[in-house]
């Protein structure tokens, strides 16, 4: 089977892969990034025929056995007679049966092994050695491997990036009923990455992966019945599908904290870009640990709840995250003392859960008037976890976290108001707590308003509203760490794989994966799509993005319409972009824009006046916007001034025309002795 000879070329390769991880010696910086592990072709090509001949000749040797096989088993059927013909039959089939299932026995085992250790790997060569376990489960058939493996070729994870690879076994798991390949197949088709550009096909494909489960699937559907890409635009089957997701993630959400989800936007300056705010840099990182290890309480903290959850391009160490608490609880950090409770509440491998230690924390930081202690406090007693549950009790520190302002406080107080635990309903209250913790970005609270919404209790039923607020929810899915993964392959050069990442989450609605994936597809560095059909999809992206609110991408297709990128040049079209990035979101760019195009008179009436007014505005809005906007003045005055002497120049011509044919060709003289007549009139009055 092509699959199979497919996975034993990546099996290979992985091999490959492990060894050069092992030999290269890579900079501390490198080992904490995605690093594109270059691969040897030569060696590659004579594993792979090695194997291939392998393969072959354990295949003429199993045919070999199987023919001799029968025929022993056809001379003892002769000799014992006809009445063992059912039982030797039923004995093979047994055999047969049984070989089956150890050989699926092994792949799942084997594709569980991947799957821990890719759980606990925290370098690119134990990732790797997962990869492995999955390559060889997937040679005996165990279809989550051949997803993971398909998605490695897709995604173009450790540098073995291969489409049309990927695409074969997608469409081989498709047949198997895979909602994983369906889902795949249906986002391929709509870019046309390595297959047909079709709409239609896409969107069936998404259908038959949102029917088998896919959430992925279920939310590219709900993101596109609500902004009518392809369909109809129907809120109520947008709600729908959000709805799904927003469960699904909602019970993730209650086992857990949340997930950190680091977006950078590819659009900021280079320099900006360089030391992101989103993405810790690793020299600032090496700079905070010799901080927190001089004894700054703050960074100790800091650190800390960055290790905690895994923040800011950071892996997730439970280790690191109690060492740097437990330094900065012993200077006498109330917010160290609680996070320690909130470890040994949850349980990790670093603090098994214990409530008598989380209480000792808790009680230690709320003693302190600590929010997040009063929180924990309020958790203990409200779940009844080491103490007895006590209603009053919790809602008691509750409510005095929440006044601190702590949003999880705000949010058990909705939760219980909105339940009735321990107090009676009040849908009016639980909105405003929730409304509360949502404005600093509370999940759970988000959740539970988009529910509110959804169903019009305790609120004015909106489906518009409802949907937002449950798009922001499936935003935070285990699918959106592809912003990690794509933004480090973008910085490692890594355009393909950075775009394919993008482009995926782009599909799913996420307004800076969409300006993420314009910016990539402009700069016609990537290699999977034709050239003729990158500026056409950027500009479709960018007008999503704009559609989300993005100003950026509201200017670009003014500048797309202007210079005629991915479609025909209309000066129209690109003033009234250049108008709504103004006007709406105080655009200094699009304001300059605007005001040449009034200057020159493209598109739109012109208006020197209203072009003076908006440059002075672009240089009001952005201190950027000073110099060019000082040069684009000079020049407009200087063309005016120009204008204004060549008119002077004219008009003094035609009066003196007319005063010829007036006062006669001497008329000059005549006004001379008029000035001096005056003159002496003047002076005869002053001395006479």
């Amino acid at each position: 089977m092509k699959p199979l000879s497919l996975l034993m070329e990546i099996l290979v390769i992985l091999g490959v892969i492990i060894k050069n991880i092992e030999a290269e010696k890579h900079n501390r910086k490198q080992k904490e990034r995605n690093v594109t592990t270059q691969v040897s072709v030569n060696e590659i090509k004579q594993f792979l025929s090695h194997i291939l001949e392998r393969r072959k000749l354990i295949k003429v040797i199993y045919q070999r056995e199987n023919a001799v096989g029968k025929k022993k088993i056809q001379r003892k059927l002769r000799i014992k007679g006809i009445q063992n013909k059912d039982l030797s039959k039923r004995n093979k089939t047994h055999l047969r049966n049984q070989a089956k299932k150890n050989f699926t026995d092994e792949g799942d085992q084997l594709f569980k092994t991947g799957i821990k250790i890719l759980q606990q790997s925290k370098s690119q060569k134990q990732k790797a050695e997962a990869y492995v376990f999955f390559a060889k489960a997937a040679d005996m058939g165990n279809l989550k491997a051949m997803e993971k493996m398909a998605d490695a070729l897709l995604f173009g994870n450790f540098g073995m990036q291969n489409i049309t690879a990927a695409i074969q076994l997608y469409e081989s798991l498709a047949k198997e009923g895979s909602y994983t390949a369906q889902n795949a197949l249906g986002f391929l088709s709509s870019y046309g990455i390595g297959m047909e550009y079709n709409q239609a096909k896409a969107l069936i494909y998404y259908t038959f992966g949102s029917a088998g489960g896919s959430m992925m699937s279920q939310m590219i559907l709900g993101y596109r019945y609500l902004s009518g890409i392809n369909v109809l635009q129907n809120c109520e089957v947008a709600l729908n599908h959000y709805k799904k997701v927003a469960d699904y993630i909602a019970d993730k959400l209650e086992k857990s904290e949340g997930i950190p989800v680091e977006k950078v936007r590819l659009t900021e300056r280079p320099e900006n870009l360089s030391s992101n705010s989103e993405i810790l840099d690793w020299d600032i990182y090496q700079y905070y640990k010799f901080l927190a290890e001089r004894g700054d309480v703050q960074i100790q903290v800091s650190l800390g709840q960055l290790h905690l959850i895994g923040r800011k391009g950071l892996d997730q160490d439970y280790y690191k995250a109690l060492y740097y608490f437990l330094k900065a609880a012993k200077a006498g950090s109330a917010n160290a003392m609680a996070f320690i409770g909130k470890m040994y509440l949850e349980g990790n491998a670093a603090a098994p859960q214990n409530n008598a230690t989380a209480f000792k924390y808790f009680s230690m930081a709320a003693n302190k008037g600590n929010a997040i202690g009063l929180h924990g406090l309020g958790l203990l007693y409200f779940y009844g976890k080491g103490v007895p549950v006590n209603y009053a009790e919790a809602l008691k520190y509750f409510q005095k976290a929440a006044e601190k302002g702590w949003p999880n406080a705000q949010f058990q107080l909705g939760f219980m108001y909105y339940s009735g635990s321990g107090v009676w309903k009040d849908y009016k209250l639980a909105f405003k707590y929730f409304y509360l913790a949502s404005q600093s970005g509370q999940p759970l609270a988000i959740y539970y308003l988009a529910e509110m919404y959804a169903t019009g209790t305790g609120v004015l039923r909106s489906c518009r509203t409802a949907v937002e607020l449950y798009k922001g929810v499936c935003e935070l899915g285990h699918w959106a760490e592809k912003f990690l993964t794509a933004y480090f392959a973008y910085k490692d050069g890594d355009i393909d794989s950075s775009l394919v990442q993008y482009a995926l989450l782009a599909e799913m609605g996420y307004e800076v994966a969409q300006s993420n994936s314009a910016f990539i597809l402009e700069s016609k560095k990537a290699k999977i799509l034709e050239k003729e059909k990158m500026y056409p999809m950027a500009l479709l992206l960018w007008n999503r993005a704009a559609i989300q609110g993005n100003a950026f991408a509201r200017v670009k297709i003014g500048d797309y319409h202007y210079y005629g990128y991915g479609t025909k040049k209309d000066y129209q079209t690109a003033a009234t972009h250049y108008s709504i990035a103004a006007d709406k979101y105080h655009s200094a760019q699009a304001m300059f824009n605007l005001a040449y195009m009034y200057e020159h008179g493209l598109g739109i009436a012109k208006d020197i006046h209203l072009a003076r007014r908006l440059y002075d505005m672009a240089a009001q809005t952005s201190p950027d916007a000073h110099i060019p906007v000082f040069f684009a003045l000079m020049k407009l005055e200087t063309v005016h001034l120009v204008r204004d002497i060549l008119f002077f120049n004219f008009t003094m011509r035609w009066k003196w025309m007319k005063l010829d044919n007036t006062l006669g060709p001497y008329w000059d003289l005549f006004v001379i002795g008029l000035i001096i007549v005056v003159l002496i009139f003047l002076l005869r009055n002053r001395y006479g």
